[in-house]
């Protein structure tokens, strides 16, 4: 018997008036923040058969039309070759930090990609890898011993099973290489580039990132800087980070093996933690990434029926900054290859397209689900049900998700007769 998971959402937006004559709603006069808007994460190998910027860039209007407010990048740099990884090797090996990869094209190709974006309004942000370069990165050759953690042998580490990196000494942070990847990230800013997502952020110290960013934001205003990692002290220098804990509560809970009010405990421990933030404090919520998708399973194969319910939450949650990776938009079923070109999705528009322009949409135009909008869960709809509210002045938007494969009823006056309702 096939499951069927049913979410109602109720919208509200109550109109005001004054002398008789009708005054904007809340909905008429909000601006959207992009740095509280939808992320799409480009996987720009697999993007295309081409696998290029140039390729790349014809999609933007695609994006735009959806809502993606900001396309954040997977590793452009060239990639090492020592010890790589497969034919093609690992974005996250980078070998020169101000160069792009040719494999994605040239530099003039990626400003053209980046001119284009910002013409349609969106940001780009790239994905940065400060915590290691490759065995053979530029900084090797005349840095080797003062910058980077070695063996016994005097030799760089290896972490993991991570053969393909030589990891930088950020445990005693030397300050000419802090003032190097201050100076490599500076020149991306200088190009036009509107921040960085990055890469295992918390394994690099606080200290670091703080002081940077607030000569980033001082030198360059509205850019924005987004985390892999789920630690709230990072909060002191990013806007916003990961939010893996929910994520992988999601998939237990559409694999059956936790119950919904484990969703719900989480939201309010979340909460609590936000109210100890005096700065942004958002979190990327996702059902998929570079990393689940390659090493963990594309979200039908984790969430199974559940994928699109789990997906909703991801832009109706408290605190949440959505994230769309390459290819859910079209319901792209595949894992992508790491270290090879793979086939790509076909990008004909369906009912996946509807579904997260909707939700992108929904996300535009209701100001009661900005991250920081106030919520409160409702309680008694029962252990496979999650029921919140999120409020923002006169806009309100009510979330009943029934995770479960059974008709649940909900009584009471918690659904107004405006209701709207959508099966998933």
């Amino acid at each position: 018997m096939k499951k069927v998971y049913y979410i109602f959402l109720v919208l509200v937006a109550l109109l005001a008036s004054c002398k008789g004559q009708k005054k904007a709603t809340a909905l008429e006069t909000y601006q959207p923040d992009w740095h509280r808007g939808v992320v799409y994460e480009m996987n720009v190998r697999q993007y295309t058969p081409e696998g290029t910027f140039d390729a790349a860039r014809k999609h933007l209007p695609r994006l735009h039309e959806m809502g993606v407010d900001i396309v954040w990048l997977m590793p452009i740099h060239p990639i090492g070759e020592k010890g790589r990884k497969g034919t093609l090797g690992s974005y996250y090996a980078p070998r020169n930090y101000k160069e792009v990869n040719p494999e994605f094209g040239t530099m003039a190709d990626f400003d053209a990609f980046l001119a284009d974006a910002h013409k349609l309004g969106m940001h780009v942000i790239i994905d940065w890898v400060a915590n290691h370069t490759s065995p053979d990165a530029v900084w090797i050759s005349d840095h080797l011993k003062e910058w980077y953690l070695l063996d016994e042998k005097g030799n760089p580490v290896v972490q993991y099973d991570w053969t393909d990196i030589a990891p930088l000494d950020w445990q005693n942070c030397p300050a000419d290489m802090c003032a190097a990847m201050e100076d490599a990230m500076r020149f991306w800013l200088e190009r036009g580039v509107d921040g960085f997502r990055c890469d295992v952020a918390h394994q690099i110290p606080v200290s670091f990132w703080k002081p940077m960013y607030e000569r980033f934001r001082k030198d360059f205003p509205d850019t924005y800087y987004l985390a892999e990692g789920e630690n709230p002290a990072l909060h002191q220098a990013f806007d916003a980070s990961y939010a893996w804990e929910l994520h992988h509560l999601m998939n237990d809970v559409a694999q059956g093996r936790k119950a919904a009010k484990v969703l719900a405990k989480y939201v309010l421990k979340d909460d609590s933690i936000a109210k100890t933030v005096p700065g942004n404090y958002w979190r990327l919520t996702f059902t998929s990434n570079h990393d689940e998708n390659s090493w963990s399973g594309t979200e039908m194969e984790r969430m199974g029926d559940c994928h699109r319910l789990m997906a909703m939450l991801t832009f109706l949650l408290p605190h949440s900054q959505p994230l769309i990776y390459t290819g859910q938009e079209v319901g792209f079923d595949h894992r992508f290859a790491f270290f090879e070109k793979d086939e790509s999705p076909n990008w004909t528009a369906n009912e996946y397209t509807d579904f997260y322009t909707f939700l992108s949409e929904l996300r535009h135009t209701h100001p009661a689900l900005a991250p920081e909008a106030s919520f409160e869960l409702i309680p008694q709809v029962g252990d496979s049900c999650l029921a919140f509210r999120r409020i923002a002045g006169t806009d309100t938007v009510s979330v009943f998700a029934n995770l479960s494969h059974s008709i649940v009823t909900f009584e009471g006056d918690e659904i107004p007769p405006s209701q709207a309702v959508i099966g998933l």
